[in-house]
Order: structure tokens, then sequence, then C-alpha cells
């Protein structure tokens, strides 16, 4: 499929045997709705003993933990609360919506194109299932900017990756990037009151799938390093810190698109990084922006099996950076 570009997304098609879960037609009450939230967020295997990292069962639990907090809302069904014209305003200028629409089209067929190269079943399905749910998340944005008016560019063509590895692992540490911020960033709209809370609580579930896909990626990784010999070890790491620096790379400055028209976009890949000044009319300093993140990184996984790995790259950088970092305000 090297070079083949997507039109349309079919999860299934893309992953033979992979079959879409069902989802509610209507929206579910508010007690229904109150349990898929909670059983997303928490999850204990029930198995004892350690989850060692390559074992078979670190894998399999890693798998069912994925599975048994799906959660099964339907974005057709979802309720865009009616904006006053300020919120509106807020809303519509906020420079993320055409380079988020385009990330979950790339994110769900890297995932898709990788999770179809995986001979274990227990982790193909789980990586499938985590292809469609980027796709969801894409419908979601989708819906979202057509409730509420916003233009976008055209949609770039996605083209299956020629080696889904590699795109699958660009994709897996940015979202640990992006999602790390981004908990801190919804937290600061959330308190800023700018957005209705209606607004928030429709949004919020795609904030915790984001956080169970890193986690199951963080699980991933740590279950295929321990499989690799130790030369391939070394070839995996290499790879892991040229992707690094790519996504460093990429985060500076403004990066560059062409929409279907062949027109040039700018896009800023730094936005989930600097823009609480877009979600907050209240001045927030860089350092209570990072702790915020903390806590909020600690509390949206503080409901999974503790013996499940965690992403830990940004937190570590995070906290280390702010070893040498003063508040003057405080």
């Amino acid at each position: 499929m090297d070079d083949q570009v997507i039109d349309s997304f079919d999860t299934a098609q893309l992953i033979p045997g992979f079959s879409a879960p069902p989802l509610p037609k209507h929206r579910p009450d508010r007690g229904a709705l109150d349990a898929a939230d909670y059983a997303t967020r928490h999850w204990t295997s029930k198995a004892s003993g350690p989850l060692t990292p390559g074992s078979d069962l670190h894998r399999s639990e890693t798998c069912r933990m994925f599975r048994e907090t799906f959660n099964p809302y339907r974005p057709a069904v979802l309720e865009w609360p009616t904006l006053e014209p300020a919120a509106l305003k807020r809303i519509v200028e906020l420079p993320i919506w055409d380079i988020a629409v385009q990330t979950e089209g790339k994110a769900r067929l890297r995932m898709a194109a990788y999770a179809a190269s995986l001979d274990d079943p227990d982790m193909r399905a789980a990586l499938a299932l985590n292809a469609w749910e980027e796709n969801r998340h894409k419908d979601v944005l989708s819906r979202l900017v057509a409730a509420y008016g916003i233009a976008l560019a055209s949609e770039p063509p996605y083209v299956f990756p020629k080696d889904a590895e590699w795109a699958y692992l660009v994709t897996g540490y940015s979202e640990c990037v992006d999602s790390f911020f981004a908990f801190g960033l919804f937290e600061v709209a959330k308190r800023s009151g700018l957005f209705p809370p209606e607004l928030i609580d429709t949004f919020e579930p795609v904030m915790q799938e984001e956080c169970r896909h890193i986690l199951l990626f963080a699980n991933w990784i740590g279950w295929h390093r321990a499989r690799l010999s130790w030369w391939q070890r070394i070839g995996f790491e290499l790879r892991v810190a040229a992707v690094w620096v790519f996504l460093g790379w990429e985060r500076v400055g403004l990066a560059r698109a062409m929409d279907a028209d062949g027109n040039e976009h700018q896009h800023d890949n730094n936005f989930t990084m600097n823009g609480a000044q877009s979600v907050t009319d209240v001045d927030i300093s860089v350092p209570e922006l990072m702790r915020l993140c903390l806590a909020e990184n600690d509390r949206r996984f503080s409901g999974y099996d503790t013996r499940l790995l965690r992403p830990e790259t940004m937190p570590k950088l995070v906290r280390f950076a702010l070893r040498f970092v003063r508040d003057k305000r405080r």
C-alpha cells in the first residue's frame, strides 16, 4: 500500500477481522453516561502479581484495559450547546482546528497501518480499536466545526505510510507530548469560565480517550522493547531518538502544509505548549501552567492499574525544569 492515497477510512477494510464496536443510536440518559465515564477512567486487572513488560500477561492485560475502558459515545448524538456571541468568537478564533482535524486524520491511518502489520492478535485488535477511536475524534471535531460555522482548509490527501512502525512511533510520542499540555490547557479553559460548562462536558470524553491512547502506547513500547534482542534493541532505541529529534524540529516555528487544492497553510504545532492565553483571560505564568499540567496528568491516569506503565518523558522533563524556574509572582 506504499504511497496509496486513502480517500475514505474504513478500519475493517484496512485491518481484516476488525469490527466496529456498537454505539448507541440515541443519547443515553445521565445514569448511563456517568457509568460509562466511570468505567473509562477506572480499571484494575484481576491478575495477581507484577505485569512485567514483555510478558504475555502484560500484553493481555494492557489490551484488556483498552477494551474494557472503551466509552461507547456516538458523535452523531453529542449535543453542541448554543454559544453566546463572545464564546462563539473565542471558539472560532482558536488557531487549532485545521491542524487538529488533519492530525486525527493522519493518526487514524498510521495506527491502522501499524496494527495491520502486527502478528499478535491481542495487540493488533487493541491498536485497531485505537485507530477507530482516532477516526471518531476526527468525526467529533468535524461536527464541532460544522455546528459553530468554523471554516476549515480543504484537507490534504491522506497517504498510507511507507514505514508503518516509524509512523506509529511519531504519532504515539507526539500524542504523549500534546496530551500532557492539552490536559492542563483543558483545565485552564474549564476554570476560566469563558466557555459554557455544557461544551466542556461534551468534549471531556475525547480528552480522557487521549489519556487511554497514550497509556496503551506507553505499554506497547514497554512490551515491544522487552521482546527485542539486544541488537534489535539498539536499532530501536536509535529510531526512538530520531523520533524525538524529528518532533523537536517539527515544533520549532510554524508547520507548513498543502491543502487539497494545492494552497499552502501555516499551522502552529506549539499551541498545546503555549496556548493558555487563548483559553483564559487570567494571566497564568509558565510555572503555574506546568504544575497544572502535571496535576491533571496525574489525575487522569490515577484510576488505572498502577502496574501499567505511564508515559514518563514529559512529566520528568517538566518536573526537572521546575526545579530551576522560580515563579516571580509567588
